[in-house]
């Protein structure tokens, strides 16, 4: 299959933290990261510049620490941290699965990974590298929903994949109420006046006015990376 059957030759593909967990209540299940990696190996393989963003919350979440007396600041960047370890733990599961990868950490680590560098991260890109954005935006109060938006429209991404645990937008939650209808396409300001939950406003609104399309779809389903990137109807996508 070569490059021009792709919808988007350039991603960024946010993953939750959570999605590490598999079936353990903290941490990264092997199993599950391996998974992760193979889905992502064979998109990579299609000739797909991939650029990675993934969040810390089967570690820590900085909203959940201040959220319990913890100074905000201070537990974001322990949740910024927690993306690292994240971001090395699938760094190596990529290059088992004989894929290039380099880390470019926000907060400056060079022991373990790269300086986050534009210009030096597109080069990777350019040279078939898939990069993985750590410490989100490096500043506290921002999210990695945020990051992803920052870093995909850095990087001169054609769509921002979000992989989730539930196979799209839904205008309630679906396991509290299975009559929920999902959504297969939605506006921007449709997101924000209705407070759906698919990233932070931020982000939200940083994709909006860059025209940024978001796709958002369950990781948990094989073959959805590559069905995004192929431009099969996915999830849901959230565009002008």
């Amino acid at each position: 299959m070569g490059q021009d059957n792709l919808r988007y030759k350039r991603i960024l593909l946010k993953l939750s933290g959570e999605a590490l967990l598999g079936d353990t209540p903290f941490g990264i299940s092997p199993e599950v990261m391996d998974e992760i990696a193979r889905e992502i190996a064979e998109v990579y393989r299609l000739g797909v510049e991939i650029g990675i963003v993934i969040g810390g919350g089967n570690i820590f979440r900085g909203v959940a620490g201040a959220s319990k007396g913890m100074d905000r600041a201070s537990a974001d960047y322990m949740g910024m941290l927690a993306t690292v370890i994240n971001s090395l733990a699938l760094q190596d599961a990529l290059e088992r699965q004989g894929v290039t990868t380099r880390v470019q950490s926000a907060i400056e680590m060079r022991e373990v990974a790269e300086p986050y560098i534009r210009r030096r991260a597109i080069r990777h890109l350019e040279k078939n590298r898939v990069v993985i954005f750590a410490a989100g935006t490096g500043n506290p109060f921002f999210t990695t929903d945020t990051a992803a938006a920052l870093r995909a429209l850095e990087i001169g991404a054609e769509a921002l994949l979000k992989a989730t645990k539930v196979d799209g937008v839904y205008e309630r939650d679906p396991l509290q109420d299975p009559r929920a209808r999902k959504f297969d396409h939605l506006r921007y300001q449709e997101v924000l006046e209705r407070g759906l939950k698919v990233m932070d406003a931020t982000a939200i609104s940083l994709a909006m006015e860059n025209r940024l399309p978001i796709v958002v779809f369950n990781l948990r389903q094989p073959q959805n990376i590559k069905r995004a990137v192929l431009g099969e109807p996915v999830g849901t996508t959230v565009s002008n």
